[in-house]
Formats: C-alpha cells, sequence, structure tokens
C-alpha cells in the first residue's frame, strides 16, 4: 500500500473515531485532570482505542504515539523510522465547552517529517487530508473530495486574516503581530480552535498563523500535513522547516504557518528573528 492509498485509509478511521467521539459531546461527560493538568474524558480514551486498534490493522509495523499513550521512553523512539503521530481527540477545552471546534488528528511521520495528516471534524463529518507531494483536499460527510490550496493575498475586500487560538496567546506573539500589521496593514482575526487554524489557511481562507505559545507534537503534526500538501509551510523562528525528531520533551518550539510562496515571507521571517 502506497502512502496515497494509506492516507485514504486513515480519512476513513479518523471518521470512525469522529463517531466514537460523539455520544459523549454536550452529554455532561467526567472530566479528569492528567499529571500535566490537562483535561482527558471518556470521549478522548473511546477514540483512542478505535484509532490504536485501526492502526495496528492497517499497518502493524508501524508505531503509535498518541497523546493518550506517549509514555514511551526515548531510547525506544529513537529506533523508530516511521511512526503514527496522534491526538484522537484535539480541542478537549473546546469539546468540554460544547462547541464544535474539535478534531480527530492522524499524522505519519517518517525521520521527523510529516509524510500526510488527516484531520477530521466529528460534529460535521468534513475531513482535511493531504501532505507535501500528495496534494490537500477537503472533504465533506456525503460528498466528493475537493482539492484545497492557500492563497498568496487575500481577495480584494478582504483583510489580511491571522489565525490565533482562543485560549492561548504570549506576550512575544501580539508584537509579533504589531510588526506583521505594519507591513502588510490592519490584520484580521480569526479565532478558532484545534487543528482547525492549519485548515483555514490550507484550503485559503486566512493568510497565517504564528504560534508562539505552547504545543505539543501531537497537536501539530496531522494539520502540518495538510498544509504542506495545500501549499503551505510550517518553520520555526529561524526559519527551518518545523520537524518532529524523537526528543525528551514532546513540547513543540513557536511556529509560523504560512503560504510558502507569501511575498511578505520575508518580513515575517525577519519579525521573528527578533522574538
Amino acid at each position: 500500500m502506497n502512502d496515497q492509498q494509506l492516507m485514504q485509509q486513515v480519512v476513513g478511521l479518523a471518521r470512525e473515531a469522529g463517531k466514537a467521539i460523539l455520544p459523549f459531546w454536550r452529554a455532561d461527560v467526567a472530566v479528569t485532570a492528567k499529571a500535566d493538568d490537562s483535561p482527558v474524558t471518556a470521549a478522548d480514551l473511546a477514540a483512542h482505542e478505535v484509532i490504536a486498534k485501526g492502526l495496528q490493522a492497517l499497518a502493524p509495523e508501524i508505531p503509535v504515539l498518541s497523546e493518550e499513550d506517549c509514555n514511551i521512553p526515548l531510547s525506544e523512539r529513537q529506533q523508530w523510522q516511521r511512526w503514527w503521530l496522534v491526538d484522537p481527540l484535539d480541542g478537549t477545552k473546546e469539546f468540554i465547552a460544547g462547541t464544535e471546534e474539535f478534531t480527530v488528528n492522524i499524522a505519519l511521520i517518517e525521520r521527523g517529517r510529516v509524510v500526510f495528516g488527516v484531520v477530521a471534524i466529528p460534529t460535521n463529518g468534513r475531513c482535511y487530508y493531504g501532505g507535501q507531494g500528495l496534494g490537500a483536499w477537503c472533504a465533506e460527510a456525503d460528498a466528493a473530495p475537493q482539492t484545497i490550496k492557500v492563497r498568496l493575498a487575500p481577495p480584494v475586500g478582504v483583510g489580511f486574516t491571522v489565525v490565533a487560538s482562543r485560549r492561548h496567546s504570549s506576550p512575544q506573539q501580539e508584537a509579533l503581530l504589531a510588526g506583521l500589521s505594519t507591513a502588510v496593514g490592519e490584520l484580521e482575526l480569526a479565532n478558532i480552535g484545534s487543528s482547525l487554524k492549519f485548515c483555514l489557511l490550507a484550503e485559503g481562507a486566512a493568510d497565517c498563523y504564528p504560534r508562539l505559545a505552547p504545543t505539543s507534537q501531537w497537536d501539530t503534526a496531522a494539520a502540518q500535513g495538510v498544509l504542506e500538501g495545500a501549499g503551505g509551510e510550517v518553520l520555526d523562528l529561524d526559519g527551518q522547516a518545523f520537524a518532529y525528531p524523537p526528543r525528551e520533551s514532546l513540547l513543540n518550539p513557536f511556529f509560523l504557518a504560512l503560504p510558502a510562496a507569501a511575498p511578505w515571507r520575508g518580513k515575517l521571517l525577519q519579525l521573528a528573528s527578533t522574538m
């Protein structure tokens, strides 16, 4: 099975995981705090079980690193060449709050780089998927997939749109946005939860997503695959391609998500280098 075929299989699996989540949504589900104080619910665990079993059946030779099963020694992870990086329910806080802004994230990683990613939205059946060199698509629940791509400039009459998190910012991020505004004009902010921030860029509905606040590897990898397939890129603040090498900490460095051919790319990197 090649990567394109494998990706199609994972789309179906992500949707199955979404169906496992839905019975718990807006159902006063019990919330437990994990060791890092982040919340976890029965919905997270139900989706994890579906994905873990499904990936084992699809490709038993590829190990899985999931938010709900991440206590794997670095010495073991360093031996991996290809692995799955999974967030069974990204946006648990949005899920608990009863919004629709939560997703199922599944990415295939090879030597630290994203091969492809799948981001499914349980509440409406929409699924984004793609990878560098593979392309990117958005598929509604009962419709044929549509190719998506980034935009290099906002349409006439639309402002430069920066995607931000509802819950996370930082003084550094605010300073970066202020500098970006001097380069491209007044910014419009699109606030949305979970990995959908990347997907807005991938489908040409936004222009930039800077993240100078904490994230974990499973928060970003799947949607990075979608964005890269759509002509975007994710960079660290030094302008290097964003990667997922095995390391002790599963926290990400800060990053910038943008169209790879954006005319303002150089200005953004210049600003980021001062952060």
